[in-house]
This record gives structure tokens, sequence and C-alpha cells, in this order.
């Protein structure tokens, strides 16, 4: 048997049943929005009933109605179930004169139908839900213009409710099962997972968030997090947050997170904003990783650089010291000594600069700066060295054959040079690019130079720092106003 649902194959009427599920009638029962629909068709219409019918696989059913007390019928005893077959409003003057409806037993005896008019409501993808209908225990010939015109609106109004009710059911579906995907991955993280609501509230934390912290769910929501950090750091977390909350900056510090047992951990806290369409956030979501073990074996490796850095340090000074002590058994080698231990301490300098240091003892200039370790080198000269131009990173290899080369040029020019008058000045300019470092040299305001007969010592150790070790080349320009001095070195050589 093929045909059995009003001319609906069972293959149609299994789709339209699935169909009718995406809407989710069941929670419509007695709905006040469509009640008062049926309420004004049933005056529009001055029929004592009026129906919102929903026709199923086996009944039809009422989530509205107005002057009937049943609440569901058999399907095959159904009007609406022919009405909804159609697209325009279904009229029957009078039932008994129906052969479709003559013997229905809701014709032959309550609620003795006599008039009937549906109107057919379909969805805009052609589910056909049932039919919104009214019923008069009389005949009657039909409906007037107006009548008819204001079922439609009706009809057309109660499948916006439902259409809207279904996209609406569609979303929460569609957002329920985003949050399921994200608890489970977030669950499966080895991290900390945390996210909080745009005022900073926060209301959720996955399973792992727990288990460390072995806090009950939920203790911890709204500012309870705070409450987890040891107490040193608790004032800078709220602030480094606020600051993020205020400004939409990403959150991130580093603090000591208790954990179950009761031992502090130090964590890295990092959060991100998500914003809408036109920028304003929604949601923030962060991560919490413990980074304990890291932060230990990093202050070990602190320590050990200072006392190896300290003990270089101490080596220098020795060596130094040394010197000056030869020289007072050996007085004709004092000025070769002087400018030996000069360059020693000029070494000093340059590695004092690049060790590592405490937050105490580390200088004023960012540590792997070019720019800052001339500064420091060249800071004897009282402000007559001007250091101009660009910056590029060095590291602690390359931070000794530069300061070979410019303790060199200073000394020079101190000795022959522009330093040796007291108007006289030099001038360092740094231009990075390409990647090579064209550092200039420029003496202004001394004695009148000339090139050297042979080349020094001095000459000799500055084209070794800089051919040799850096790698790189040196012009010299012997002009009447000062020596001009090009060094260009890659900057590949100036760090690892």
């Amino acid at each position: 048997m093929t045909e059995k649902f009003d001319g609906t194959s069972i293959e149609e009427e299994s789709e339209r049943a699935e169909s009718l599920l995406s809407f989710d009638l069941e929670e419509l029962a007695g709905s006040a929005a469509l009640t008062r629909i049926t309420d004004f068709a049933a005056a529009l219409c001055a029929t004592p009933i009026a129906l919102v019918s929903i026709v199923e696989r086996e009944r039809q059913w009422f989530p509205a109605r107005t002057g009937l007390d049943v609440a569901e019928t058999p399907r095959e005893t159904s009007f609406c179930a022919h009405a909804m077959r159609g697209t325009d409003l279904m009229v029957v003057p009078d039932a008994t004169q129906d052969l479709r409806f003559a013997d229905n037993p809701l014709v032959a005896g309550a609620p003795y139908i006599r008039f009937y008019a549906g109107t057919p409501l379909i969805s805009d993808d052609g589910v056909q839900l049932g039919a919104l209908c009214v019923i008069d225990r009389e005949p009657r010939s039909g409906l007037t213009t107006v009548q008819r015109e204001g079922l439609f609106v009706l009809a057309a109004n109660i499948m916006s409710l439902l259409t809207a009710r279904r996209a609406s059911l569609r979303t929460d579906r569609e957002l329920d099962e985003r949050e399921a995907k994200f608890r489970i991955l977030a669950d499966a993280m080895p991290q900390m997972v945390w996210s909080a609501r745009p005022d900073g509230f926060h209301d959720y934390y996955n399973a792992r968030w727990y288990e460390f912290t072995g806090m009950p769910a939920g203790s911890t929501d709204g500012e309870g997090w705070n409450g987890m950090f040891h107490p040193e750091d608790q004032p800078h977390a709220w602030s480094v947050w606020r600051r993020s909350l205020a400004t939409g900056e990403p959150y991130e510090i580093e603090y000591r997170l208790r954990r179950a047992d009761g031992e502090y951990r130090w964590t890295l806290g990092r959060a991100l904003p998500i914003r809408d369409r036109n920028g304003v956030i929604t949601r923030w979501f962060g991560t919490c990783t413990d980074i304990h073990d890291q932060k230990m074996i990093q202050a070990q490796r602190e320590i050990v650089a200072h006392e190896l850095s300290h003990r270089i340090k101490n080596i220098f000074a020795v060596i130094s010291g040394l010197i000056s002590f030869s020289t007072r058994q050996h007085p004709q080698m004092k000025p070769v000594a002087d400018d030996l231990r000069e360059r020693i301490l000029a070494l000093g300098r340059a590695h004092d600069f690049v060790r590592p240091h405490s937050d105490a003892s580390k200088p004023s200039a960012v540590q792997d700066s070019l720019s800052g370790m001339l500064g420091e080198l060249m800071d004897a000269y009282a402000g007559r060295i001007a250091i101009l131009g660009d910056d590029t990173t060095i590291d602690d290899r390359s931070a000794t054959p530069l300061a070979l080369l410019f303790h060199e040029l200073a000394t020079n020019a101190a000795k022959y040079g522009s330093l040796s008058s007291a108007d006289g000045r030099v001038q360092i300019t740094i231009e990075v690019g390409d990647g090579r470092a064209e550092i200039e040299w420029l003496e202004r305001g001394g004695p009148p130079v000339a090139a050297p007969s042979h080349d020094g010592f001095g000459t000799k150790l500055i084209e070794l720092s800089a051919i040799k070790q850096l790698g790189g080349h040196i012009e010299r320009n012997w002009s009447v106003e000062g020596l001009r001095l090009r060094l260009v070195v890659p900057t590949a050589a100036l760090h690892r």
C-alpha cells in the first residue's frame, strides 16, 4: 500500500514527520501568542471555533484552540490534513453534503462540524505543518473577502513565529554542539583553560583547572580565581587583568598558583579577547600553563651564569693587577703595559655589559644593543663622542672584537686625533639594512692628521677585530679635518 495519508506516500510522510521535529512544536502547547491568533480568527469570521492544527502521522493536535475543549483528534478524521495539501483557502460550506466528510465522526458527533474554512500552514522550505481553521456548527455559504484575507494574514503570522522559532532552535542546537565540542577539547588539553564575560567575570574552567587546584566546581567563578594566587602576586595580577579589561589588550602574566597539595607553582597566564563584527569584546578566553620546572631550571642557569661572569670579571681584574705589578718591577715597560691594561679593561667593560645581570646590577641600556655597548665603552669621554643612527643587536661573541676595535680608535683619537684637543669631537653613526651594519667613525675639531707611514699594533688589532673575527671590511680616509673610518659588518656576525 503506497497511498495512506491523504494522498501522501509513506516515503513523503516519513520525510515530513522528520521535518516537523525541527520545529519542536510540542513546546508550543497552550501558546499565548497562538491563542491570541485563534481568538482573533474566531471573532473575525464570527465562528464559535478556531484552531491551529498540527497534523502528524497518527493524529492532529491543537497547540492553540478557541471554543473547543478537545486537544487532539485522530488524523483520519482531520479536515486540516486535506487543507494543508493545497495552497489556497479550503472552504467546506456544509460538511454533511461533502462526500469526503459526510460520514466523519466530527460531523456526525461533537463538535458537529458543518462549516469549515482552513488556510494551510506551510514553511518556506515546503514542510506542510497543518492549518489555521475556523469552524461553525451551522452551514454557511463562505467567507467575506476581508475574512479570507484576514485568515491568510494570520496564517502568515503563525508561520513567521514558527520559522523564527525553528531558526532559534537550530542556532541553539549549533551553539550547544559547539560548546560541547569546545568542552571536550578544553578538557583534553594539558593546560588549564578558562573563559570570562566582557566585564571580567570568570564563568568557565576546564577539568584541568579543578584537577590542578583541587577546588570544587564553580567555587572559583567570578573573582574567586585571584584567591588561588600567592598573596604577593595577587595585587599585580588584579592590576594587569583590570588593564586588559579596560584596554582590550592581551593579558599575560607570570604568577604563583596554589596546587591542590598546597604548593605554589609558577604559572604563565594568558588571555585574548573575542570581538564581534563591530569590534566589541564578547568574551575572554585564557589559559594557565605550569612553567614551574622551566622557571627553576632558568633560575639555576642564571645563578651559574652569574657565577661564571663574576669569575671572568675577577680574571680581568687579576690580569690588570699583574700588569701593574710587573711595571713596578720593570718601569721601562710602563707605556706598553698601560696600553695593554687599558685594552683589557675595555674587554672587561664589554663583557660586563653583555653578561647576565640581576635586576639590580643590569645596565640602563638594553644589553643586546650595539649603541648601548658603545655608549658604556665611551662613557669615559664625557659626552665628546656622539652615537647616532640605527641600532642592532649584538651578543657576547661579537662584543669582544667590537670593544677592542672602538677602544683602539678612541685611544688613538685621545693621543693624536680629535679627542686630543679641547674642542674635538667624535661622531659614531650606525646604519643597518640589507643584512649588514655600517658603522662610521668621524673625527672633527682636532689637529691635522695624516696617514701613518706604517701600520702599528693598534692598526693590526683593528683589522684583526673587524676582518678576521667579524668578517667585515674597513675603509679609512685620512683627511685634514680628521679621520673618517667606515666599518661594514654582516649583521649575522653580530648575533647568533
